[in-house]
């Protein structure tokens, strides 16, 4: 009897000493030490960001000198892109929910899951420290010579902190595989998996066979920069551009790192707030597969202006605009889905049809990116800056942000305060497209990116730009407090809030240790919704 109720402990009630957080070898726990890091550094790297797009609001930049808002802006990169957005979905709900939803009872290898935590952090106190003790200005590409030869600041230091921190990616990347593969319960076939779990295991492919090549790029300008080398040195017989091919051709990928998860927790959102399976779920599922495929063929398009042959060009070109294919795909499908869908507009819905609308628009403005004559014109201004941030920020970041609040309850066993949550849905909406839609206008006007000055017919855009961008805090800000608040007063939860489909949701709230305390067998496809629900 001892014995069964000892399993029916979840894991927050399981124990709460540090050591046991700290040593804990449950998928679940380790979910949540990932979302306390990596929240920490979002606001980090946020932080920056406000402060030198407060800085823009002049075009003289009255508020920094010129090499502190290198530094900001480069660290505003770095920590976003390395620390945040490349791990926030798969280290968080992907550690938290993978293992569940395929009906396991933890990952492959539980030990090498805490080590990519602790890799995590190794690599982001060595960021950190770089920052606090003078920063580093070279933006987050590391451009060679610069990076190497030139720059004054903590390049080799944080070069270092990115590289540790990448193997915390690869571990994550190698077990969600084995786990996919070896661990699925009997009867949860490849074609009956949750289209997360499809997008994770597409994002796991990538990060193991992309990141090492990151690894091998940074120690090489690390081992330039520290004995002299010449790897990237003209002078020395090097070539700068092979650093950014081999940037691009890790760095490109890692675009569909940060997206694909995100793409995976939408299908989530639509089909349980539709009250639908998915439409054309095969689709959607070799879909993240293409993506991650095609998205290895495409780096060259970062380099239309960097000595790169134009034939060779042209052929980037067309196979950009191929990889918008299935990005098409999921997008088409994830509004069929909705189409005489049994729609609930929840808070997680509201960043499910944000994600739609700002994806939408980066992925059409990315089309005049992939275009060599286009791109010719608009590198390197801030209709870059524009397109990234809603690919990345509007379309993973909401994602990422819906998905918490889908699952906050299962992570939890509580819910949070819903009009709030959907006031900030809002906010964060309307902030971004305030915050970034004008540098759409501004750069292709050709103010280039990263200066600290600008031309003052230019102003009204970055004024209504860091107008934006305080929208846009305060809808980041405002999750904390009623999300905390959730935890001591929110009403508790039942094991499935929303009335979803899945594993997951057959669990109580918070699940127990072992998620499951009898073994699972599937024997139904995924989001079987009763079909008198669709025509609702």
């Amino acid at each position: 009897m001892s014995s069964a109720v000892a399993k029916e402990k979840n894991y927050l009630n399981a124990s709460h000493t540090v050591k046991s957080w700290l040593l804990t070898v449950d998928h679940k726990r380790i979910a949540i030490l990932y979302l306390i890091s990596i929240s920490f550094f979002f606001f980090l790297g946020g932080l920056a960001a406000f402060i030198f797009r407060l800085d823009l609001m002049t075009p003289q930049g009255d508020l920094l000198q010129s090499d502190t808002y290198n530094r900001l802006f480069t660290m505003h990169g770095v920590v976003m892109v390395f620390l945040f957005l490349v791990p926030s979905i798969p280290a968080t709900l992907g550690n938290f929910l993978v293992p569940i939803m395929i009906g396991a009872r933890d990952l492959a290898f539980p030990k090498i899951n805490l080590m990519s935590w602790y890799l995590y952090m190794i690599g982001g106190a060595f960021i950190l420290f770089a920052i606090v003790d003078g920063g580093v200005d070279t933006g987050w590409t590391f451009y060679t010579p610069y990076s190497t030869a030139f720059a004054k600041t903590h390049v080799a230091l944080t070069l270092v902190g990115i590289f540790i921190a990448g193997f915390s990616s690869i571990f994550t990347g190698f077990n969600f595989i084995v786990t996919i593969h070896k661990m699925r319960a009997p009867g949860l076939t490849w074609f009956r998996l949750p289209l997360f779990i499809w997008a994770q295991y597409a994002t796991s492919l990538i990060m193991v066979l992309a990141t090492p090549v990151l690894a091998v790029t940074l120690f090489l300008a690390a081992l330039e920069r520290l004995f002299g080398f010449g790897i990237f040195d003209a002078a020395k017989g090097g070539d700068p551009v092979l650093f950014q091919h081999l940037f691009w051709f890790y760095s490109h990928p890692a675009v569909y790192i940060m997206i694909l998860p995100s793409m995976g927790v939408i299908a989530e959102l639509v089909t349980a707030f539709s009250r639908k399976r998915m439409f054309g779920y095969r689709f959607v599922a070799f879909s993240s597969i293409a993506i991650a495929v095609l998205g290895f063929l495409v780096w060259g398009h970062h380099m239309f202006v960097s000595s790169q042959s134009p034939y060779l060009g042209v052929v980037f070109s067309l196979i950009s605009f191929l990889v918008a294919v299935p990005s098409a795909i999921k997008t088409f499908n994830y509004t069929a889905t909705m189409y005489k869908g049994s729609i609930s507009l929840e808070s997680p819905m509201l960043y499910t049809i944000g994600f739609i609308g700002l994806f939408l628009i980066g992925g059409l403005t990315g089309i005049f990116l992939s275009t060599l004559a286009t791109d010719v014109h608009l590198h390197d201004t801030y209709f870059v800056v524009a397109h990234f941030h809603y690919i990345m920020v509007g379309g993973a970041l909401m994602g990422y942000l819906g998905g918490l609040h889908f699952w906050w309850p299962k992570m939890t066993g509580r819910m949070y305060n819903e009009f709030l949550a959907k006031i900030s849905a809002v906010l964060v909406f309307c902030g971004f497209n305030f915050t970034f839609f004008p540098q759409f206008i501004v750069g292709y006007l050709g103010n280039p990116r990263r200066y600290h000055f600008y031309p003052p017919e230019f102003q009204i855009y970055h004024v209504m730009s860091t107008v934006g961008s305080t929208i846009l805090g305060i809808g980041y800000v405002l999750p904390v407090f009623y999300l905390l608040y959730s935890l001591v007063k929110g009403e508790k939860a039942s094991a499935n809030p929303w009335g979803a489909k899945g594993l997951e949701w057959q669990v109580p709230s918070p699940p127990p240790t072992e998620n499951f305390t009898s073994p699972v067998v599937v024997t139904e496809n995924a989001y079987a919704y009763p079909v008198r629900e669709q025509k609702a």
